[in-house]
């Protein structure tokens, strides 16, 4: 890919302002960050959904600091266009205000990200209030929020009813004026997403939320078909890498085991490793 300017937050705005859509994927190491920067990625989430995807966990509650921190660390580091974000764990913000600007301040001080997004409507507002007086862009995410999985009880959907859509719209509005340079609009009907996104000044980034949204997300290993036993309505499978790697570790055991691999070609006979590898004089 050739050399292109860094995705920032008034870039994002502006995108909004020309009706371009923000393309947005999540990214937990180095390799696939580089492959979704490369592709063209507006945005690469580090999310605390690396708690299911990585740690094999039932939500996203188990999830650390320190381990955004690690996972911030590898994607930002191999990351040259896209926008890093990095999402502020569950009791890393809720606590005390003074303790979400740390937390905050880590994930850009120490994990190299560009922004942080923290879950939550008006109640929240303060705290994102205080992180962007502290200098670092916010991103809000309202309607299904996964850090209160226990509290909504389940993956359910959000605003289905007036009230409650209401609820949701004033959220997306109170953290609009708290300082959020983008929301997450998650698990909501189509029609209330069209009406949030109308009624902000700020790219809405949908998930589970119908098309009207400025944007899209969606977890990769998701998209590219790695759990073939998650199919929620709202993921479309670009790849089945579940399948194609699957066959690739198969073949690979079976040379192993028949003796067939390494052969001759993949022998070191005192020739150097390749660029970039260890050495070797034999």
């Amino acid at each position: 890919m050739s050399e292109q300017k860094k995705v920032t937050i008034q870039r994002l705005r502006a995108m909004k302002r020309a009706g371009e859509k923000l393309g947005v994927l999540t990214a937990y190491d180095a390799s696939f960050a580089r492959i979704l920067d490369e592709a063209g990625a507006d945005i690469l989430l580090v999310g605390d959904s690396l708690g299911m995807v990585i740690k094999g966990e039932k939500n996203t509650l188990g999830v650390k600091l320190e381990e955004v921190l690690y996972h911030c660390r590898a994607v930002s580091g191999a990351t040259r266009r896209a926008h890093v974000v990095g999402d502020l764990p569950f009791m890393s913000y809720q606590c005390s205000e003074d303790e979400a600007v740390r937390s905050a301040g880590r994930l850009v001080a120490e994990g190299g990200v560009q922004s942080v997004k923290l879950e939550g409507g008006a109640d929240y507002a303060e705290v994102a209030r205080r992180i962007w007086r502290a200098g670092i862009p916010v991103m809000g995410h309202v309607g299904l929020t996964p850090q209160s999985v226990h509290r909504m009880g389940g993956f359910v959907l959000q605003g289905r009813g007036q009230e409650e859509a209401r609820r949701i719209l004033d959220d997306a509005l109170a953290m609009e004026q708290a300082g959020c340079y983008a929301m997450v609009l998650e698990g909501i009907p189509a029609e209330l997403a069209g009406e949030i996104t109308r009624r902000l000044s700020i790219p809405t980034i949908g998930i589970g939320a119908g098309p009207h949204c400025d944007g899209q997300v969606l977890v990769c290993y998701d998209a590219l078909g790695m759990n073939p036993d998650f199919s929620p309505r709202f993921l479309k499978l670009y790849a089945n890498l579940a399948q194609s790697i699957g066959d690739a570790a198969r073949a690979y055991l079976r040379e192993v085991r028949e003796g067939s691999f390494p052969a001759a070609e993949h022998t070191f006979q005192g020739q150097p490793y390749s660029s970039g590898g260890p050495k070797t004089e034999g």
